[in-house]
């Protein structure tokens, strides 16, 4: 199954539990010694693989275990600024995100007697 956001919640944490158990499977690994590498409890990588959510650190420890830790690289890839946007900041990195402006969108001029 692909994950796309199409999916819901759920169902991308159960094909990503999925995916962990065959790693671990393939590797001839078991619950608990995965556990034991991850500093995890074997409940822990029971619900991971079940499906449930789980803290991200927890998943980093797992990964990193199954050696799958070359997959976070593409979870977030680093952002690259687009050429224009270099033009017009002239080599600064924002630090701060703006609020939208939509012009068509302007606030109603407010003049005495109007209630509102």
């Amino acid at each position: 199954m692909d994950i796309s956001k199409l999916l819901t919640d759920d169902a991308i944490l159960a094909e990503i539990g999925k995916r962990i158990a065959r790693y671990r499977i393939d590797s001839q690994i078991t619950q608990a010694d995965l556990a034991q590498q991850a500093g995890v409890s074997k409940r822990t990588v029971e619900r991971v693989e079940a499906g449930a959510s789980a803290q991200f650190a927890t998943i980093i420890r797992i990964l990193r275990v199954l050696d799958l830790m070359q997959g976070l690289e593409n979870l977030v890839p680093e952002p690259v600024p687009r050429p224009m946007e270099l033009l017009k900041q002239k080599g600064k990195v924002r630090q701060r995100a703006s609020s939208s402006r939509h012009p068509d969108k302007a606030p109603k001029k407010w003049s005495w007697g109007e209630e509102s």
